[in-house]
């Protein structure tokens, strides 16, 4: 489905369906922007400075994801107010609710059939690597709330690395799903520009230089849909999509959510198994990324995961030159029990009991959910 993409537009949260909000039922979409927007700029100034001894700057404190725990990867708490920060996440969410209908209309069908038990495995986004508008622009505002930086992934033929990042324990409702269920790891991606020509490295350094200091407030242009320099010409977006469909996606998209995933061993109904919610999705008509074939599966087995194509909207260009551009898509994760765990009881299996961080080979294929390969494909 393709729709008219005029950036930078604000959140349009009446389009978002009630039943896919992710806030409570006296909250709507657009009184979560509004708690934002009137939150933000206090909040996002001061909480550089308002944790004593926590704060993560120019250096991440690495912290390797064991696959032997005896308990959870981490104690940190939430630093900071748990309602606001739900709240920012709830507005990234419906920015790509509302640009991605294949993303939405997933959603809303495997809500019907698991009685709205949808929890989110990751939030994923791609960055420029150059200016300060790589992965530690968008994780500051991470780790300034207590999630962690765990293992870095390299994909040297697409020229990226990007780092995970575990979220704090909090405890929620066992009836809260979505962005009101457990918190999203967070996985951030990074062109490695100075390996890009220096055509390509010419672009997106004009960009980026352009919008000043735009890369402190990637949190602020997810959670408003907007990018944080000026619209390219279409030229310049063909130019990075002949080196990089990465680099392309992200000059026309910035710091929106690439996609959300839906933690499918969370789900309650038979869903709840990879394969099973694949072929339900494929005999609702919507096709998934079939590079390296539709289930991804790490060397160990135990993490499985899948994505649908990216949607397509319409672009006018700087030069008034209309086209199509990818979007963003939904991915799926099912992550088994590990070994040592496996004669617990069902009942009993927490998060930690199961498989956790991410594999190259699986992520390298994900992100050709937005190729043009991939976009042009015919459903099977």
């Amino acid at each position: 489905m393709d729709t008219m993409l005029r950036l930078p537009s604000p959140v349009k949260s009446s389009s978002l369906s009630p039943s896919l909000s992710s806030l409570s039922s006296s909250s709507s979409s657009s009184s979560s922007v509004s708690v934002f927007l009137s939150n933000f700029k206090r909040n996002f100034i001061s909480m550089g400075c308002s944790i004593p001894g926590n704060r993560i700057s120019n250096q991440f404190s690495t912290i390797s994801a064991s696959k032997d725990l005896e308990g959870p990867t981490q104690d940190s708490s939430l630093w900071g107010g748990e309602s606001f920060f739900r709240n920012i996440l709830a507005t990234m969410e419906t920015v790509y609710l509302n640009r991605n209908p294949t993303a939405k209309a997933i959603l809303e069908l495997v809500r019907s059939v698991d009685e709205d038990r949808i929890c989110y495995d990751h939030f994923a986004f791609r960055t420029f690597g150059v200016n300060g508008y790589g992965i530690e622009s968008l994780a500051n505002f991470f780790t300034d709330f207590g999630y962690v930086q765990r293992e870095e992934l390299r994909f040297p033929a697409k020229k990226l690395k990007a780092f995970w990042f575990s979220p704090p324990n909090v405890p929620y409702s066992n009836v809260g799903a979505g962005v009101n269920g457990p918190l999203p790891r967070i996985f951030i991606s990074e062109l490695l520009v100075d390996q890009m020509t220096p055509e390509a490295q010419k672009i997106i350094e004009k960009y980026t230089k352009l919008s000043g200091n735009g890369n402190k407030h990637a949190a602020l242009a997810s959670a408003l849909g907007s990018l944080t320099w000026e619209k390219p010409s279409y030229s310049e977006f063909q130019q990075l999509a002949r080196e990089s469909e990465y680099a392309a996606w992200t000059l026309v998209n910035g710091y929106t959510l690439n996609h959300v995933t839906i933690s499918t061993h969370q789900l309650k109904s038979h869903l709840r198994n990879i394969k099973s919610l694949n072929q339900f999705i494929e005999e609702n008509g919507f096709k998934l990324n079939s590079e390296g074939g539709v289930l991804k599966v790490s060397p160990d087995g135990l993490l499985l995961q899948s994505s649908t194509v990216a949607d397509s909207t319409s672009l006018e260009f700087s030069d008034g030159i209309t086209e199509s551009i990818p979007c963003s898509y939904i991915e799926f994760a099912e992550r088994l029990v590990l070994p040592q765990f496996r004669n617990l009881p069902e009942n009993k299996v927490e998060e930690f009991h199961r498989r956790d961080g991410f594999e190259v080979g699986n992520a390298d294929k994900i992100f050709e959910s937005t190729s043009k390969d991939q976009l042009s494909r015919k459903v099977a």
